[in-house]
């Protein structure tokens, strides 16, 4: 009898547990949002009972400074928030709450993307060039997350490498792609920002790209891997690290070349590498490629810095004019310049542009609407993808 009592004292024990722990896996609201209605609105919801003001902030809206604008959300008699939009078009947007002006995710949407040291949550609105972001049922390549020597850096560094559908069960040899990220990112911004996989994938699927291998290094030379994925541990991603463009990175980038060219199946070759970036990566890639002369045969520059700052004495950035020169003389098949208009390194561009004019150096310019923004850079992959290894 005692040995009976035991046994059900631990069984409603363990019933206990069970009940409690099913309350933690489904602890969330029992809501909807976002809503994606079939005539391209968008409805957002948030219980918050007690709160006095929620407003949504989301990049669709109208930016209020360097941050996109907000909107009073209505609350019903149950404590639910709502908010629906107008019709937006075809896009992949962020967004989050303001609950009485504490800046809070969306507990009911588990999807997010780290920009820097802020999460937001994401959803895309199919349709367009969209599209090219979803996850469709076309081959898909493969992500590593790979650590490689860096011996300039004497350290080693971790490194994110795309690698084409059919790589593995091939022998072929394949171009790269060095993609590169901005201030405040690293390795893990293209994935996660910039749908590249996604992007790569779909475009190899339509047959308007050539399959290739991509590259994405970390540009700060003072981390061994993303925040939180490195010996620092957890710590506070940052906009601009130490040595972040003093020149260390572009004189240390053969170290990425001979780490992926001894790795991986590719061609070797000036024709078959590339070398883009957005931003502080635009930056780094005018440098790296004007600084290895005959490396790179595919240039691409996404509102990109341009010159380093005043005093910097690095070698990388003496005897500019010369070294574009030499990289002209040398041949290129292609010199690529995306910007908005509303970006603040608009005019910085347009600057080097007449630069490159009064040289007689050939590129190929593309201006677009907007600032300095994924958006545009997600676009700008796409269009520059396809003239690469042609």
């Amino acid at each position: 009898m005692k040995r009976l009592m035991i046994l059900s004292m631990i069984c409603l024990a363990l019933s206990g547990i069970g009940v409690y722990a099913q309350q933690a896996i489904g602890g969330g609201q029992e809501i909807v949002s976002p809503e994606i209605n079939e005539n391209g609105t968008v409805s957002f919801r948030l219980q918050a009972p007690q709160a006095d003001e929620v407003k949504l902030t989301g990049d669709w809206l109208p930016a209020e400074g360097f941050v996109p604008g907000s909107v009073v959300m209505e609350k019903n008699e149950k404590g639910t928030w709502t908010h629906t939009t107008e019709a937006l078009e075809p896009e992949l947007y962020g967004y989050a709450f303001l609950v009485d002006g504490l800046r809070v995710n969306d507990p009911n949407n588990a999807f997010l993307s780290r920009d820097i040291a802020t999460n937001t949550n994401i959803f895309i609105i199919g349709g367009k060039q969209a599209d090219l972001y979803k996850v469709n049922e076309v081959p898909h390549g493969s992500v590593t997350r790979r650590w490689y020597d860096s011996q300039g850096n004497q350290m080693k560094r971790r490194i994110t490498i795309y690698t084409p559908p059919g790589y593995e069960n091939s022998r072929k040899k394949y171009p790269v792609l060095y993609l590169l990220h901005g201030a405040g990112g690293d390795e893990e911004a293209w994935i996660e920002l910039g749908r590249a996989t996604q992007i790569l994938d779909n475009l190899i699927a339509q047959g308007k790209a050539k399959p290739m291998i991509v590259v994405m290094p970390n540009g700060n030379v003072v981390q061994d891997a993303a925040p939180g994925e490195g010996t620092q541990g957890f710590i506070k991603p940052a906009f601009m690290v130490p040595k972040t463009m003093d020149g260390t990175f572009e004189e240390t980038f053969t170290d990425i070349i001979n780490f992926v060219e001894n790795s991986y199946r590719v061609k070797a070759s000036k024709s078959s590498r590339a070398v883009a970036g957005l931003s502080m990566g635009g930056y780094h890639s005018m440098h790296i490629s004007r600084y290895y002369p005959n490396t790179f045969d595919y240039v691409g520059l996404f509102s990109a810095a341009i010159l380093p700052n005043q005093g910097t004495t690095a070698k990388v950035y003496q005897d500019i004019d010369n070294a574009l020169k030499k990289q002209m003389e040398n041949g290129y098949k292609l010199y690529w310049i995306g910007i908005g208009k509303a970006d603040f390194l608009y005019k910085g561009n347009q600057d080097y542009r007449a630069k490159l004019d009064a040289m007689g150096m050939p590129y190929t310019y593309r201006v677009s609407e907007g600032g300095h923004i994924w958006k545009n850079w997600r676009v700008y992959l796409s269009e520059f993808v396809p003239l690469l290894f042609n």
